[in-house]
């Protein structure tokens, strides 16, 4: 599983023309799911996103985690994160097929809903527009290896 976590002043999702999802500051989460992971994954994916600690304290260090910083969340699909650029025309063939896919990304975002965040999603397979102001900027990737 793979995660691009961008600390954000602001961020939504739009699908057709509708605002799908919007955050103030917290994170921006683009997610990718692999062929090959499973509930274990998941767990530990939504785990590091919800105690990843790139909010600045008053020494200006990251140290603050998303909970102590008052932050949200925003949770986007992104198969795109796994494409095999070996050729110019990227391939997908290791990200994980909707049926697999689907009860996983659903699972990251229950998980940091339980952690007691807001959590605000796209969704799964949809023609988005993301919209994001990063704050910093900061972004991290989170990937189980």
């Amino acid at each position: 599983m793979r995660a691009v976590v961008t600390r954000v002043s602001e961020a939504s999702v739009t699908i057709d023309g509708e605002v799908k999802g919007k955050i103030g500051k917290g994170f921006l989460v683009l997610l990718g799911v692999h062929e090959d992971d499973d509930e274990k994954d998941a767990k530990w994916v939504a785990d590091r996103i919800c105690g990843l600690r790139i909010f600045e304290d008053e020494n200006g260090k990251m140290n603050i985690n998303p909970k102590d910083a008052g932050a949200e969340i925003l949770i986007v699909s992104q198969f795109t994160l796994y494409a095999d650029v070996s050729s110019r025309r990227p391939g997908f063939f290791h990200a994980a097929r909707p049926d697999k896919a689907i009860p996983l990304y659903e699972l990251v975002i229950s998980e940091c809903k339980a952690a007691g965040f807001e959590v605000q999603t796209g969704e799964f397979g949809a023609d988005m527009k993301v919209h994001s102001v990063n704050d910093g900027p900061v972004t991290i990737i989170i990937e189980n290896l």
